[in-house]
């Protein structure tokens, strides 16, 4: 009995060949939980899209991933002094955002170069690149993390063109840039403003979970049990609010279901959602990603290790068990039993 997320396979990858070619010379994603799909399949996957590159968050999931991708392996985690060397010996590719790090790296080293965009999360400062130690290391590029929004109206081929010709100016070579959370019309600009620079786009999100259509999670009834209106239940021993069904379910905490990452709330209607989850949470009301007979059911509790109690109102039919619920989870923070192609 398991939390499982089944996979319309064909579609799946028609969506990733559509991504593709719509931004030729991508480099793949794939790091965390391999967004819900684990990493390793991800490799699997890029090597069918025929990439000979792939991104990874840390060394060790480049060590994880080395025997299902066999090209070059680029981690995103910038590298810090003294940590210990991971993944396969000339086919990794290190991020360094700090100059001071350079010296540590072993000689021949293959390096991506992380620039300071307005992200302001790391990279190398404008004023650093000329005071950048390469000797002995090898140069694959530089890379330009930009931001998803822009209130601004800030112009990011413009963000990039600053770049592109800052590194010229230290007299680098700006031949290859990296780059995320850029269109592709931006992408083209790019490339007729700059014809000898390559830009490869670093995707992940969009390629593995674009068409959500493909995908569907489900989780399988455990236990049904009947409960009257004020009949209590559960580890803190709540009353029912009405007569109905206990349903006991795969998928709990170390799934990652009913854990939530903090979201950015843009106007007026979702903040007023936020607040009205926020006010039937303190008197324990949780809706629940779960959904039987077209209906999404309330949490009769927090969620367990590995189990979730739903109730389920008496005037409908409660499910059978071994049946399975449809469950709408954030991919990127659950981890499934097992991925099923269909």
């Amino acid at each position: 009995m398991t939390l499982s997320l089944s996979v319309e396979t064909a579609r799946w990858r028609a969506h990733q060949q559509s991504v593709l070619v719509e931004f030729p010379g991508l480099v793949p994603v794939a790091k965390g939980n391999g967004y819900g799909f684990g990493n390793v399949r991800l490799a699997t996957e890029a090597v069918r899209l025929g990439t000979r590159l792939l991104a990874v968050g840390t060394g060790r999931e480049a060590a994880e991933v080395a025997e299902a991708f066999p090209g070059d392996l680029l981690v995103l985690t910038p590298y810090r002094a003294g940590e210990p060397e991971a993944g396969p010996a000339g086919r990794t590719i290190r991020t360094v955002s700090h100059a001071g790090v350079l010296h540590a790296l072993p000689t021949r080293s293959r390096v991506v170069v992380e620039c300071m965009t307005t992200m302001r999360r790391h990279g190398i400062a404008p004023d650093d690149l000329g005071r950048l130690a390469l000797d002995g290391l090898v140069l694959e590029g530089f890379a330009l993390h930009l931001p998803l929004d822009r209130p601004d109206d800030s112009d990011p081929v413009a963000e990039v063109a600053e770049w592109v010709r800052a590194i010229t100016a230290a007299g680098l070579p700006a031949t290859t840039v990296f780059l995320s959370h850029l269109a592709s019309a931006d992408l083209g600009r790019l490339r007729r403003q700059f014809p000898d620079t390559v830009f490869h786009s670093r995707i992940g999100t969009r390629l593995w979970l674009g068409d959500v259509g493909a995908l569907q999670a489900r989780a399988t009834v455990l236990d049904v049990t009947p409960i009257a209106k004020g009949e209590r239940y559960g580890y803190r021993q709540h009353k029912a609010p009405s007569d109905g069904q206990l349903l006991v379910v795969t998928g709990g905490t170390a799934h990652g279901v009913g854990l939530e990452a903090p979201k950015y709330v843009h106007g007026v209607v979702p903040r007023a959602k936020g607040l009205a989850r926020a006010g039937l949470a303190t008197v324990n009301r949780t809706l629940s990603p779960y959904a039987w007979d077209g209906r999404q059911l309330w949490f009769a509790e927090p969620p367990h290790m590995q189990v979730s109690i739903l109730f389920l109102p008496g005037d409908t039919k409660p499910p059978a068990v071994g049946d399975e619920l449809t469950l709408n989870v954030r991919h990127t923070t659950t981890h499934f039993d097992q991925v099923t192609d269909r």
